[in-house]
């Protein structure tokens, strides 16, 4: 099942040199775990809801163990910090729905628990 790490980020209005090798880096350190970029930080959006600052990154992965294994990867770790001098954010790693999956589904079954 596919994961995804997403991170919601904020950065600086001027970027530092650091940034940029972080961004030339992270490629490498996705590529052992199938991790690729489905979002990074699109400038043209939408926000129909509430507030949204910062910039959306998304990455997929083919497993949620691939994904928490390419953020505890010592490569990846070893870039971390060129972001985080430089942009606070939020970043997670979550687990897709199976295909197949349907909303209404897990309605039903949420419906028929008792009570908390």
């Amino acid at each position: 099942m596919t994961a995804y790490a997403i991170g919601n980020l904020h950065p600086k209005p001027v970027l530092d040199e650091e940034v940029f090798t972080y961004m030339e880096r992270i490629q490498d350190t996705l590529d052992p775990f199938g991790g690729r970029f489905l979002v990074h930080g699109a400038p043209e959006r939408e926000v129909r809801e509430g507030e949204w600052p910062g910039a959306l990154v998304i990455i997929g992965f083919p497993t949620y163990e691939d994904a928490r294994d390419w953020y505890d990867s010592e490569p990846y770790r070893a870039l971390i910090p060129l972001r985080t001098r430089h942009m606070a954010g939020d970043v997670l790693l979550i687990d897709g729905v199976p295909e197949g999956y349907a909303a209404s589904a897990t309605a039903a079954r949420l419906r028929a628990a008792p009570p908390a």
